[in-house]
């Protein structure tokens, strides 16, 4: 009998956290300073992954209070399934070329990134779910290097494994954030990407529940803001 009310006890804990935890989605690349950002509010709590995977999940019922995507399609897609109360842009970024620590800079042209990666794969995210791979790929491809590069990629499920490959010289070559950049000293920047070479990049934020909205209030106001641009990110695009 003993184990049977343990057993309930432990059921109903269960239950009341579940209910009281609110849960965050939130694009890879937005981890330093959304876990800067989180720790102001108590039981809240952040999963991360690309933002297709993220917004595939909401779609197929899991739970969350607030998402914040790096990629506009996917959150319009979230908007016409009747899923966001309210969508707000929150931050912008720049994409750079990163090679491992030691590295020297590249020159943006075929023959350049035809010799460096004989040595390994282009680090990216996949080009057709992970937002800093779709901007990635119309950037290359606006560069005329997606022709080199197309078939040496090791394609990843967020920006942020694409940086660990970098970072492990298990590619001497990727596309990120210029914030992923930061993240780690095992990688330097060796290439600026024009913004002008692909689409805007606009991390947007949607609650999808009235505690969701509080978040959202949260992470626009001066505080939340500064988290963002301290990390290295951009004011929202206008």
């Amino acid at each position: 009998m003993k184990w049977v009310l343990s057993l309930l006890i432990w059921i109903c804990t269960t239950c009341a956290y579940a209910q009281s935890t609110t849960v965050v989605f939130a694009a890879s690349s937005l981890k330093d300073p959304l876990d800067t950002w989180v720790t102001g509010h108590e039981n809240t709590v952040i999963s991360y992954a690309g933002s297709g995977t993220l917004v595939r999940q909401i779609l197929q019922g899991a739970p969350a209070d607030m998402i914040v995507t790096a990629n506009a399609a996917w959150m319009d897609e979230l908007t016409n399934s009747g899923q966001t109360r309210q969508v707000v842009d929150v931050a912008s970024n720049r994409l750079v070329i990163v090679a491992p620590m030691g590295a020297d800079d590249i020159a943006l042209t075929p023959a350049a990134f035809e010799q460096r990666l004989q040595s390994g794969p282009f680090a990216i995210g996949f080009t057709g779910a992970v937002p800093a791979g779709i901007y990635g790929k119309a950037a290359l491809e606006n560069l005329g290097l997606w022709s080199v590069v197309s078939g040496r990629i090791a394609q990843v499920d967020n920006v942020r494994a694409a940086l660990a490959l970098v970072a492990r010289a298990e590619a001497p070559l990727g596309i990120v954030y210029a914030t992923d950049a930061l993240a780690t000293d095992a990688v330097r920047v060796v290439a600026q990407i024009d913004p002008a070479t692909h689409p805007m990049i606009r991390y947007q934020a949607a609650s999808l529940t009235p505690t969701g909205d509080d978040l959202l209030r949260s992470l626009t106001s001066a505080d939340g803001q500064n988290a963002l641009l301290s990390a290295g990110f951009l004011e929202p695009i206008q």
